[in-house]
């Protein structure tokens, strides 16, 4: 899918925000992640308490094309509960800066992966 849709012009990039020690999700999702990136998506990592350091948000949300922003919801305990699309001009304007500084202080998937001694690579 990845690769196709690169074909037909699109990209596809993102900043993953995660704790450290590593869920055991964040581990499948660091390890997974080496497929997608073969393929040519563009994924870096922050960790939490970097993302806090540069004020970024405590929510997870996708931003698409850069003018659709989709908040994703969790309950307690971390189980996803749905997404909202969001339509506030300014809200998504706010959301596309957020995204500018992640990426701007993220690694790259494979120096994250090699700096956080990950061995699952």
């Amino acid at each position: 899918m990845v690769r196709d849709a690169l074909s037909a012009g699109r990209c596809f990039w993102r900043v993953r925000v995660v704790s450290v020690p590593f869920t055991d999700y964040a581990c499948f999702g660091l390890w997974a992640s080496k497929f997608t990136v073969s393929a040519g998506e563009d994924i870096r990592y922050l960790t939490r308490d970097q993302a806090q350091g540069v004020g970024l948000p405590n929510h997870d949300y996708w931003l698409f094309d850069s003018l659709k922003l989709v908040k994703m919801h969790f309950d307690d305990e971390d189980q996803f509960l749905g997404g909202e699309v969001v339509e506030d001009s300014l809200e998504i304007v706010q959301h596309n800066y957020w995204r500018d500084a992640a990426w701007h202080h993220a690694a790259r998937r494979d120096d994250f992966a090699t700096e956080q001694h990950f061995r699952r690579v």
